[in-house]
């Protein structure tokens, strides 16, 4: 544990009123209890917990837990809006927003301003719903989200990987590997995720790749990819050219789009025309439009 973690671990536990339920106090002795929290001073800390604190029995939920209230398996569900709702179309148009954790009012605020557009026909979350991989972090932010007038699909990002978030994120919305046609343009959503998870083999999921490719529909004349991390960056560090092999081999791939570094960026990262644009985090007040369009492509950066 740092010195800052247990400079808050100590400060919340001396200014506690033992009256009322401090939830790190129960969170502490659920974690010990269940092993998930092994760090010496967290157990000497436990330890002194005033046993005669009872009220833990009102966090009646592990943070961690992984126990969905609400809606769940969602992505289908707006995948089957988008597709019938652009079907036939040769022009559509989305707004990415990324990296919403920890910002829930600016999310509500950026879903009230697309809502208030009426041009956009669905919205593409970057990842990094949560900053911890807490249940509630997704539930809060799913709920917010569904309040857009319009269909949304939301990619994993390497915080939503912590803990159990993974789990939950399936839960809530699906596989992390998903892809989806909006007018004649195929849009496919990968988890370039390595860091955080351990940088098994399957992240990112070339086998996924190659199955959507092979079994590409004839009326898909443009692609564009989706992800949270771009190549070369620290969760995405390895296989990079073996992926833009495949972002070349797709038709007609026109940009490719993440979050991640909370920053606005966009650059030719292997110099062969396809441009990766990154999302900004939230908190800075952007977000993006894209319009895919006979003519190719327009970009557009807003406030908010």
């Amino acid at each position: 544990m740092s010195h800052l973690g247990t400079n808050i671990v100590v400060s919340t536990l001396i200014n506690h009123n033992s009256d009322t339920p401090n939830p790190l106090i129960c969170y502490l002795r659920t974690a010990i209890h269940t092993n998930e929290v092994r760090h010496p001073f967290l157990v000497i800390l436990s330890a002194l917990i005033a046993p005669g604190i009872t009220s833990c029995d009102l966090f009646e939920a592990h943070p961690y837990d992984t126990n969905v209230s609400g809606d769940k398996h969602i992505t289908a569900e707006n995948i089957a809006l988008i597709e019938s709702q652009t079907e036939g179309r040769t022009e559509i148009r989305f707004a990415m927003i990324s990296d919403t954790q920890r910002w829930y009012d600016e999310t509500q605020d950026v879903v009230d301003v697309i809502n208030s557009r009426g041009d956009i026909d669905f919205v593409v979350h970057g990842g990094d719903q949560s900053d911890f991989g807490l249940t509630d972090e997704f539930t809060m932010q799913r709920d917010i989200l569904q309040k857009l007038d319009m269909p949304f699909v939301v990619a994993l990002g390497n915080h939503d990987c912590l803990g159990t978030g993974l789990v939950t994120y399936n839960t809530v919305y699906g596989d992390e590997n998903f892809a989806f046609t909006a007018g004649n343009v195929r849009f496919i959503v990968v988890n370039t995720n390595g860091l955080d998870l351990d940088f098994p083999d399957n992240v990112p999921d070339f086998d996924f790749i190659a199955n959507e490719l092979d079994n590409l529909s004839a009326d898909i004349e443009k692609t564009v990819f989706v992800m949270h991390a771009k190549p070369y960056s620290d969760q995405f560090p390895d296989r990079c050219e073996e992926f833009e092999q495949w972002v070349n081999a797709f038709p007609n791939t026109q940009f490719c789009i993440y979050g991640h570094n909370h920053t606005l960026t966009f650059d030719d990262i292997f110099g062969d025309g396809i441009i990766y644009y990154q999302c900004p985090n939230i908190a800075k007040r952007y977000y993006l439009v894209f319009t895919i369009h006979n003519d190719g492509y327009d970009y557009e950066v807003e406030t908010f």
